[in-house]
């Protein structure tokens, strides 16, 4: 395929290749009879090639393991019957069935109570991920446990999966500066030595006494081979395409190695507080009984929240089943809007709510409820007040260690915006270690506040939100990090990276990816740079024979390859 593309570019117009530069190394070696060494360039220059096949496959196996995910076929249930389709023939509200361990065709929402699924392929963890009744299932995740249905939500070339499969496959068309610069150098770099080698073969003839062509010629040759330059056409690119790899495989996309290049220079990370740090899942912190209450409140406030769909109403029953409570069924139930529910459970009159609530039903609360920081409901019983729940946003579990991380990367200050109340927000950031925080933010006030720290030109901020309210501070920011990008096209569209693990402890690894991806960039450089003058030197004075070009061009270009893919073992 190398062979295909370097005819074509010849054909265009494109000669001084380092395809050009062996060739006619190669034909001059035989012509002046110097045949082990024309041998030898042709012979290290294909073991050359191969290694580099051979790295630049190994980069793409990361990317061709996501294109492999996509499934072939779909069962669908149309006329009471259940046939097998091709995934693109499905419409949106069809019925698919999923059989434990075959790949999820479809995006869709689950009809089924719940499955496990193997989400690695995605997101890179191997824990298998629970999906209950009315949560969203990926194309592309593997059922694990039974026989499931789901109805479509996208179509087929619509789905998250394809989302990030273009993604992925469209990363190397945005180069890094660096790489630009290298591909742009090699177009004049090329002519110049060729001329330069042209030179060092006849201009001798008018200022060398005895002057022998065959020597000249074979100098130039020399000349030649070693200022092929393969090792940085191949290794730079292949070093940036490693690191694309390395971090896809991690459950980080880049959307161009040029991130991977910015990352290295992130000093302000500014992020969103729920769904980046914290779970956006609520849960139940404390409950606290009042004295000389006997009645069991606790199953009474679940049962009243029991039919509710409210992220709060949710936490407080999966609260009383962890402590063990029967939860019937609510007699009467009424929503006062913004305030709670009211109603009868058990013969017994109940109020649940927020402050509120218990002022319109003149209920004195108790005192120690109102120093709480996180949200607080209240409960009476019979126009009794009867205790109160704490609820909290639950913080991920490493979102302290991606915080400790991130300083360690050299980040020098992490902020932390959010729209929940400041207390709350600033609770957080004393929790977990985060330099500033503000709360009580809309949208256009978070973009606001990066407006103001952009006016300090030596900031490079990367922002990291859950990619739909934040799309503008996303697209504000010098990088935009999506979490949790799977589901949300916001995040794939505005975001120039996507960390589809929902893990904050990958934004440190996304900035030491491009960090050692950087390195090993420039020790190819270094290293191609220095062993090409050394010899080069020696070859015009006629000190290197063609052994020497030849370690000089394939043989640092071989050790280029071999360290470009060391970051593909992260």
């Amino acid at each position: 395929a190398s062979d295909v593309y370097k005819r074509q570019a010849i054909l265009k117009g494109d000669v001084f290749t380092e395809f050009f530069l062996m060739g006619i190394a190669t034909l001059g070696a035989f012509a002046i009879g110097e045949y082990p060494e024309a041998v030898a360039v042709m012979l290290f220059y294909a073991i050359g090639e191969l290694f580099q096949d051979g790295a630049v496959n190994r980069a793409k196996r990361n990317i061709k393991a996501l294109l492999d995910i996509r499934p072939e076929s779909a069962s669908v249930q149309r006329n009471g019957q259940t046939v097998t389709v091709h995934p693109e023939e499905v419409q949106t509200g069809e019925t698919i069935q999923v059989k434990p361990g075959e790949k999820v065709p479809l995006d869709g929402e689950m009809l089924s109570e719940k499955s496990s699924f193997n989400t690695s392929a995605l997101t890179g963890e191997s824990k298998p991920a629970t999906y209950n009744k009315g949560e969203n299932v990926l194309a592309g995740m593997v059922n694990l446990d039974r026989l499931i249905e789901l109805k479509v939500t996208r179509l087929f070339n619509e789905s998250s999966l394809a989302r990030i499969l273009e993604l992925v496959q469209n990363a190397t068309a945005r180069k890094a500066k660096t790489e630009q610069f290298i591909r742009r150098f090699a177009r004049v770099y090329t002519p110049i030595v060729t001329f330069l080698a042209v030179g060092l073969a006849f201009l001798p003839y008018f200022f060398v006494e005895n002057y022998v062509f065959e020597d000249w010629l074979y100098r130039a040759l020399i000349f030649l081979v070693i200022s092929c330059p393969c090792a940085l056409v191949i290794s730079i690119p292949l070093g940036y395409f490693g690191g694309i790899g390395a971090a896809s495989r991690k459950g980080i996309l880049f959307k161009g190695s040029n991130f991977l290049d910015l990352m290295t220079k992130v000093n302000t990370v500014v992020m969103d507080k729920t769904g980046t740090l914290t779970k956006g899942v609520f849960e139940v912190q404390k409950a606290v009984t009042m004295d000389g209450i006997t009645t069991d409140w606790l199953s009474l406030a679940a049962a009243m929240e029991s039919k509710s769909t409210h992220p709060i109403a949710k936490a407080i029953v999966e609260y009383a089943k962890k402590q063990g409570k029967d939860i019937s069924e609510p007699e009467q139930q009424k929503e006062v809007a913004g305030h709670g529910l009211q109603g009868e459970v058990q013969g017994k009159q109940v109020s649940i709510g927020n402050q509120k609530l218990m002022d319109k039903e003149v209920i004195v609360t108790c005192a120690d409820a109102a120093g709480e920081v996180n949200t607080v409901i209240h409960v009476a019983v019979e126009g009794k007040y009867a205790g109160y729940l704490v609820i909290a946003d639950e913080i991920k579990e490493d979102a302290a260690e991606s915080i400790e991380a991130m300083h360690k990367s050299g980040v020098r200050e992490l902020i932390m915006l959010s729209g929940d109340k400041d207390a709350v927000t600033q609770q957080v950031a004393k929790t977990l270690g985060i330099d500033k925080a503000f709360g009580d933010l809309l949208p256009e006030q978070k973009v606001q506040k990066v407006e103001e720290l952009k006016k300090d030109a030596s900031r490079v901020i990367a922002f990291v939100g859950d990619g739909i309210n934040d799309a503008p501070v996303l697209a504000l920011a010098d990088v935009g990090m999506a979490m949790g990008g799977l589901g949300s096209d916001a995040a794939i569209e505005t975001a120039d990276v996507v960390i589809q693990t929902d893990q904050p402890s990958k934004i440190a690894t996304a900035i030491q990816l491009g960090k050692q991806t950087k390195r090993i960039v420039w020790q190819n450089i270094s290293l191609a740079f220095g062993v090409k003058l050394i010899v080069l030197a020696l070859g015009a004075g006629g000190l290197a024979t063609m052994w020497e070009a030849v370690f000089a061009d394939v043989g640092v270009a071989l050790l280029a390859i071999l360290n470009a893919v060391r970051i593909q073992r992260n």
